[in-house]
């Protein structure tokens, strides 16, 4: 942890706002000096992930609590994420430092473009002595093209960036193995694998309505990114030193698994599926066990309204979802292609047909 260059910071709403809304100044200032602190001596670079903009738009909305509906939230974030950003930038000013905002959609992962693009802007925002925060750019984000949490955003920003560390700050000081509340639970200090966690009951948000994630969301974005071979602190705000400088604090998980293509982590964590397809018994062993891509012979139905470069999800004969790929092709023309060879394909429709429905260089497997 303190050897950690590279680290993602997640700060959650709770830490930076008060329960009825708005920003907190003070805990705003206390964060910005660790972090300021501790890219001080320029030999480590961090990224925030802050969440914060529609909190910080309720109270001067006239909100009393997060509004369930997305219009509401929309415009919350479109106040609030000026506010936030301000607030940043002053607070950073006390050290020197200039603040990037970089705000992003799941679509930023899935469109290669728009991959590179961000993978650029943070780059070159790092290398240019700047400080990135990033948020969800909620004004825009629909619920199909929504990461649902910061939690999960950091997780897939912390694989884009190549981080050496990711710090989840939340308003508890680590995974507990029963209610942190009640007297003779006791922390979990490390987490080396998932079934580490099997008997512990996660809580969900905390009580005060401004965020949407909770420990739930914590844990599971610290497992997406453990698996993607970035280890991970999770622990409160006000230990954020702590975690920064290699101290005992909150939870540690332990890198579960190795670096992937940044699409196919995008597509297994972040993607919606706009469509499924069933794949014959042959299809499903050929996909799941050889990691073959999926030909039209193999496709049993097709059910859904996708375009060629969606997300569609693969399922067995039973309907259960074995894998998820980008297809090929639109979904109204795979039902011609539906049990054929490439080859008879070819030869009826063109050699534009003779290729895979979905490529296994654009397919992940779902472990159940």
């Amino acid at each position: 942890m303190g050897e950690a260059r590279r680290i993602v910071v997640k700060v959650g709403s709770s830490s930076l706002t008060t329960a009825s809304g708005g920003l907190d100044a003070d805990r705003v200032d206390a964060l910005v000096d660790v972090l300021a602190k501790v890219r001080s001596g320029g030999e480590r670079e961090i990224v925030l992930v802050s969440s914060g903009a529609i909190a910080a738009g309720l109270a001067p909305l006239g909100l009393r609590r997060r509004p369930r509906d997305l219009a509401r939230q929309q415009a919350a974030a479109s106040v609030g994420q000026g506010l936030l950003v301000a607030r940043y930038t002053a607070s950073f000013a006390r050290y020197g430092v200039r603040v990037g905002q970089v705000l992003l959609t799941s679509d930023d992962m899935s469109r290669r473009a728009h991959h590179r693009n961000a993978s650029r802007t943070l780059d070159k925002l790092l290398a240019m002595g700047a400080f990135p925060i990033v948020n969800e750019n909620d004004t825009v984000a629909t619920d199909e093209i929504r990461f649902g949490d910061n939690d999960r955003l950091a997780a897939l920003v912390a694989h884009l960036v190549h981080a050496d560390l990711l710090v989840l700050l939340s308003d508890v000081d680590g995974v507990y193995d029963g209610d942190p509340g009640r007297p003779g639970t006791s922390r979990i200090a490390e987490v080396r694998a998932p079934s580490d966690l099997a008997h512990v009951e996660i809580g969900s948000a905390g009580k005060a309505g401004v965020g949407t994630g909770g420990m739930v969301t914590k844990v599971e974005a610290a497992r997406i990114a453990a698996a993607a071979g970035v280890p991970v602190v999770l622990t409160s705000a006000v230990h954020a030193a702590d975690a920064l400088t290699g101290q005992d604090t909150g939870t540690f998980f332990h890198p579960t698994g190795r670096r992937s293509a940044d699409r196919l982590l995008w597509l297994q964590h972040a993607s919606t599926p706009q469509g499924a397809l069933t794949l014959d018994d042959g299809a499903v062993q050929a996909v799941v066990e050889r990691r073959k891509s999926l030909l039209p012979a193999g496709i049993a139905a097709v059910e859904g309204d996708f375009t060629a470069g969606d997300p569609v999800e693969l399922r067995d004969g039973t309907g259960h979802a074995v894998a998820r790929g980008l297809v090929n092709f639109d979904a109204k023309e795979i039902p011609r292609l539906i049990g054929r060879s490439t080859r008879e394909l070819a030869r009826d429709l063109g050699p534009a047909y003779e290729r895979e429905v979905v490529h296994r260089d654009d397919l992940v497997v779902l472990h159940p």
